[in-house]
Parts: structure tokens; sequence; C-alpha cells
């Protein structure tokens, strides 16, 4: 059973930083392209950065130059490291695979207020 776990999310003031981590069980992680989602209040799901299995990033337009998608296969983990935050970044942050996501997990709250 395919399990997404993250963390690392909370309440920054804006031009903050926060590193989110993703712990993935019950699938093949190592090969698998993974990516981190995120879904603001009233707003559909975006995705905000994608990875290969062998560790090659892709941003979305609105974070790059701030965030920096990578993965530890040996541990089944992925991050996201945030930097420069903006309120426009709160959100709940979510991992899963790409591009056919399974099911989600429960996500991790990023909110960017002074």
């Amino acid at each position: 059973q395919v399990q997404l776990v993250e963390s690392g999310g909370g309440l920054v003031q804006p031009g903050g930083s926060l590193r989110l981590s993703c712990a993935a069980s019950g699938f093949f992680f190592s090969v698998n392209s993974m990516a981190w989602y995120r879904q603001a209040p009233g707003k559909e799901r975006e995705m905000v950065a994608s990875i290969t299995s062998y560790g090659r990033g892709n941003y979305a337009d609105f974070v790059k130059g701030r965030f920096t998608i990578s993965r530890d296969n040996a541990k089944n983990t992925m991050y996201l490291q945030m930097n420069s935050l903006k309120p426009e970044d709160t959100a709940v942050y979510y991992c899963n695979r790409f591009p056919n996501p399974a099911a989600w997990g429960q996500g991790t709250q990023v909110t960017v207020s002074s």
C-alpha cells in the first residue's frame, strides 16, 4: 500500500525558509519520478516541482530560483528546500508520484505571514 508522509511545514515570515520532507513507502520509490504539489484555499492543486528517478529537477515558473527539489533514494525520501518565501506560497504541500499520482497523503501546511 502506497504511503506518503509529508512533514516540515509551519509558519514563517516572508523571506524566510522551510525544508519539507516526504517519506514514501509501498512502492519502488527509486525508479519513480516524484513531485511536490500544493493547494491553496479555494484553488486547484498545482504542481510545484518534479524530480526524475536520477535527480533531475523541474520547476514551476512561480518557484524557479527559490525552491530546490531533491531526493535520497537510499532513504525513500524526497525534499523541498523553500527559500525567499512569499505570502502567496501559503498552501498545503503534498508529495506524490509524477505524473501518475497515487492516493494523496495528509500534506503539510505552509503559512507565510508576518
